[in-house]
């Protein structure tokens, strides 16, 4: 968490004890024969990772006054989509990774057949609890959540934007293609946490211009961070392999605007990311912190 301010600091500390008290209590082992499944989905799920998207949850229903709890299981929701993304990502029939998080991916520890079925079930659970009334009293809320979140997870969001990356390794795509790729396979489920936040504090659609801003640039910025972060970061801090892209040959950010210019966009996309939010008044400060952060990671 290099040179993250003490606020957002204390803000991620919080939410990764949250996230992963909720998946402890969401994955309880059973004693039967799918032990090694939910043994599976907790590996994946509980410890590690940045927890940013279940953070900007966080972040956007504070603006609203939005029932901690209730923001807390559609955030949980949210990271079970990402988790699941991240398992099927490093199956040998897409990335074939052998680490994640800093400790040896799903199919490597579990075998391939238990990490799809452990990444099947982690999405099927983000409905589930998105869908359950406990989540929100008013089941528009309830449907809106889940509408959202399918379509940042399908294909025309998360999967759709994988696919797109694939296609990557044999074709050449201009900076256009490039940006609506990352858009859709990393903006749109940071978009969603965004998005859900407000859909909690039933801001009508027309009332969440801003953060829709807010989330696309912020989602770009990420991005781009985490194609300096695969060229030049350091393996062990990131607890998975680098130069990915650059192995497999893909078009990225840096391969099409360069270093300095990609780092000088991104830097640009954090700023206008802070104007989007100009609405609003200190009760944004942790919004305007994690998209400066989205730079000044190292992981």
């Amino acid at each position: 968490m290099a040179h993250a301010s003490s606020t957002l600091k204390a803000a991620l500390g919080e939410v990764s004890t949250e996230i992963d008290r909720r998946f402890d209590s969401l994955l309880t082992i059973p004693d039967d024969p799918r032990a090694d499944l939910y043994r599976a989905m907790r590996h994946a799920a509980i410890g590690g990772g940045k927890r940013l998207r279940p953070l900007l949850v966080f972040a956007t229903a504070q603006l609203f006054g939005v029932d901690r709890d209730c923001a807390g299981r559609a955030a949980v929701a949210i990271e079970c989509i990402h988790v699941y993304s991240l398992i099927h990502d490093d199956l040998p029939a897409m990335d074939n990774d052998d680490m994640r998080r800093g400790k040896p991916t799903v199919h490597k520890e579990f075998g391939d057949a238990t990490a799809i079925l452990a990444g099947d079930c982690l999405h099927a659970l983000a409905f589930e609890v998105l869908a359950e009334p406990a989540t929100h009293a008013d089941p528009f809320v309830r449907a809106e959540l889940v509408l959202d979140l399918a379509r940042a997870a399908g294909p025309t969001g998360m999967a759709g934007g994988q696919m797109m990356d694939i296609e990557a390794e044999k074709s050449s795509f201009d900076l256009p293609t490039i940006t609506r790729l990352q858009a859709m396979k990393t903006g749109a489920l940071i978009a969603s946490a965004v998005e859900a936040g407000a859909i909690l504090g039933k801001v009508p659609p027309e009332g969440r211009t801003g953060l829709r801003g807010y989330a696309r640039d912020v989602g770009l910025a990420f991005q781009i961070a985490d194609d300096l972060l695969d060229y030049e970061g350091d393996e062990d801090k990131m607890g998975k392999r680098v130069h990915k892209d650059q192995d497999a040959g893909k078009e990225t950010f840096l391969s099409l605007l360069g270093v300095d210019r990609a780092r000088e966009q991104a830097r640009m996309l954090v700023d206008q990311a802070i104007e989007h939010l100009h609405t609003y008044g200190a009760e944004a400060d942790l919004l305007r912190d994690i998209a400066r952060f989205t730079l000044e990671r190292d992981r």
